[in-house]
């Protein structure tokens, strides 16, 4: 305890009480119930105001501070552990720009009193992992025990589910120690985290009850360290990274890098991005360096560690308020922070999916200030139970678009509004539906929605589709900016003034544009069909639906059950055609296109199953002598055959032109028959089907 005769200001005094009880709280959920309630960046927060105060008015600073211990407390359910030396914390550098590794130099060269002209420090930089803090004690080069940090002196044995981790070594080589204790971090590298994250979310989905998703993959890995049943731990995926010592009986090193090398031979993993750096420019210079690569990481970091490489020196400068002065943990901007939800809104994306988004109250998060982050689908706003007027976290990493990870339940109002996924588009009023399967309400307006109107006209524009030779992205973005194209028929009224005043529209080019309209005017019903961009309907189930009904119209007004009738057409895509054209405003425009002249010839009525080639799968590989592969494609399309992409044992036949390559392997292997092109042609005469698509 400390102890002033001056008299302490009442006012500050329950300041630091109230930082006590919140300050131990959160790290009680953190810690011991792997449940943390605030972002880490918030904790830091207060726990800097609770430094400074105790600082300042040193009477208020107690033994049970928050400052005066390391971490929280075991967990009754596991045996406690002593370590033989103390897992101490290192001191954290809150000021993220590089002048926060110029003050650190500063600090350790006042130390040890050099002066300007004086050799440069050496340092060792590495990662800042964030992940949980593990001791593993081998005797005679057997794994004895494996304990968490807990409070900094006692610990948590967790050795059962410390063993189920293949990167950390049993029994290590016979030039060990004798005693050794490696000091590290345990976590989950990110690929791991979505993939278990995956896992609990088809859980969840087929009913089994007390499963639920992870927050972060430091809340997955501390929840996987602390299963009682090993078996459990084991189907956790979860990674090491070595970094220290604790109790050595005979130390071969001198210095904190040659340490690494010697737990690296030793078979403990240890992070490849640490580097040696000679003083205050090389650690700023690291600092940036790692900060660009953070995003790419596999694994999750929220800073870097700068420590004296020299032992001697570390030794010299020792510790202050149980923190070694030779070391420094260096943070980066926060991933997450605290905001409030001001409302929720749905947008509609280019392809008409629509998208619950929080509008949050301005927050600085992950380098740049907030104000809207997705919550995904219905699901996932369901799952979190996000509701206008929440506490939230908020996550963003690098370029990642910014989430809600979770609510603090114990802020919400009690008249929050659940929220609900609308079933109009909240843009053109179209139905909006969720198909069977799907996580997603997508507008069915298609051709209306305004959301979805630069899309549109580039898939109708696109060569496979009516082919508007030259109308790229660009220009449709310009043309859809200026107002001058709202649906698919402005296309055709657009005019030689209007275009020839965009940015970078020369005469001639706007000319060009008017003649490869016209002439796209002209085109067949498979692909006028599939420009409409029906979802689900591809060229090949265009092609099927032509074949099948012949004419525009009969498509149209086709029944669900007649829709199904078509070979490649099941319920889902018959729905998705019954959905569009119900819509008014599709047919409208569907008119008002061949209004503008947009025409084709149409047949009768025929069943593909009729088809000569019909049920029969063809694959092309290598360059023909007369032939181009779509051309070849659609002759066989248009005899009723399947034309497939790779070979398998459904292939009837390979149809081969010259370097054709592991294709024609796989069909001698499998002995699909090979044809050249005169052998197709000669199977295409006997079907006395021409191409009529």
């Amino acid at each position: 305890m400390f102890s002033s005769n001056e008299p302490k200001n009442d006012d500050m005094a329950q300041r630091v009480a109230a930082l006590h009880q919140a300050l131990h709280q959160h790290a009680h959920s953190y810690y011991v119930l792997d449940e943390p309630t605030i972002p880490d960046s918030e904790y830091d927060k207060l726990f800097a105001e609770l430094q400074s105060l105790e600082e300042t008015h040193p009477e208020l600073r107690t033994s049970d501070s928050p400052t005066q211990r390391v971490g929280g407390k075991p967990m009754t359910e596991f045996a406690t552990v002593r370590h033989m030396m103390p897992m101490l914390s290192i001191r954290t550098e809150t000021d993220t720009e590089a002048s926060g590794a110029e003050s650190f130099d500063a600090r350790i060269r006042k130390e040890l009193s050099l002066q300007e002209n004086d050799t440069a420090v050496e340092y060792v930089a590495e990662l800042k992992f964030d992940g949980l803090a593990m001791s593993l004690r081998y005797e005679k080069g057997v794994l004895v025990r494996a304990a968490t940090r807990g409070d900094g002196e006692y610990g948590e044995d967790v050795t059962h589910n410390i063993r189920t981790i293949g990167q950390i070594p049993l029994k290590l080589s016979e030039n060990a120690p004798e005693i050794l204790e490696v000091r590290g971090e345990v976590y989950m590298r990110r690929d791991d985290f979505e993939a278990l994250n995956e896992r609990q979310r088809s859980k969840i989905a087929a009913g089994i009850k007390g499963e639920k998703t992870f927050v972060n993959p430091r809340n997955a890995a501390a929840g996987a360290v602390r299963q009682l049943d090993p078996g459990i731990a084991a189907q956790r995926p979860l990674s090491f990274f070595a970094y220290g010592v604790g109790e050595v009986s005979t130390v071969s090193w001198s210095t904190h890098y040659d340490l690494l090398k010697t737990l690296k031979n030793l078979g403990f993993p240890v992070a490849v991005q640490v580097n040696i750096a000679i003083g205050a420019t090389e650690l700023v210079a690291y600092h940036q360096k790692i900060g660009k690569l953070r995003d790419a990481l596999p694994f999750d970091i929220d800073g870097v560690v700068y420590k004296v490489n020299s032992l001697a020196l570390q030794q010299q400068l020792g510790f202050v308020s149980r923190e070694p002065r030779w070391a420094v943990a260096h943070k980066y901007p926060a991933q997450e922070q605290l905001t409030t939800v001001l409302a929720i809104e749905v947008q509609v994306g280019r392809t008409g999916k629509l998208t619950p988004v929080a509008k949050l109250a301005p927050v600085f998060v992950g380098g740049v200030t907030v104000t809207n982050a997705t919550l995904h689908n219905e699901d996932e706003a369901r799952r979190k139970d996000v509701r206008v007027g929440d506490t939230v976290v908020v996550r963003r990493a690098g370029d990642v678009i910014p989430e809600v990870v979770s609510v603090l339940l114990e802020k919400r109002q009690n008249d929050a509004p659940i929220f609900t996924m609308p079933h109009i588009c909240p843009v053109c009023d179209s139905a909006a539906v969720r198909e069977e399967g799907e996580a997603d309400y997508r507008c069915t307006g298609g051709l209306f929605c305004s959301a979805q109107r630069k899309q549109a006209i580039l898939h109708f524009a696109q060569k496979r589709a009516v082919e508007v030779d030259g109308l790229g992205d660009k220009l449709v973005e310009q043309m859809v900016e200026a107002g001058i194209v709202r649906t698919l028929p402005d296309l055709y009224k657009l005019g030689f003034t209007a275009l020839s005043d965009l940015d970078r529209m020369a005469e001639k080019s706007a000319q060009n544009i008017l003649i490869a309209l016209q002439n796209s005017k002209q085109t067949t019903l498979p692909r006028f069909l599939y420009g409409l961009g029906i979802r689900h309907v591809g060229e090949a189930t265009a092609k099927a639906l032509v074949k099948h009904f012949g004419k525009l119209d009969t498509i149209m007004d086709a029944t669900l059950e007649q829709l199904t009738q078509v070979a490649d057409v099941g319920p889902i895509v018959a729905l998705s055609l019954r959905t569009f054209f119900d819509q008014t405003h599709n047919r409208e425009v569907v008119e008002q296109l061949r209004a503008c002249g947009v025409s084709w010839t149409e047949g009768e009525a025929s069943s593909s199953t009729l088809l000569a080639l019909s049920g029969k799968t063809f694959v092309i590989t290598g360059t023909l002598p007369n032939l181009g592969r779509d051309e070849l494609k659609e002759m066989l399309e248009a005899a009723g055959a399947k034309v497939a992409g790779s070979v398998s044992k459904k292939t009837h036949y390979l149809v081969a032109g010259s370097d054709a390559g592991s294709k024609l392997d796989k069909a001698h292997e499998l002995g699909v028959p090979v044809l050249d092109e005169a052998g197709v042609l000669a199977i295409l005469n006997e079907t006395n089907v021409g191409d009529d698509s």
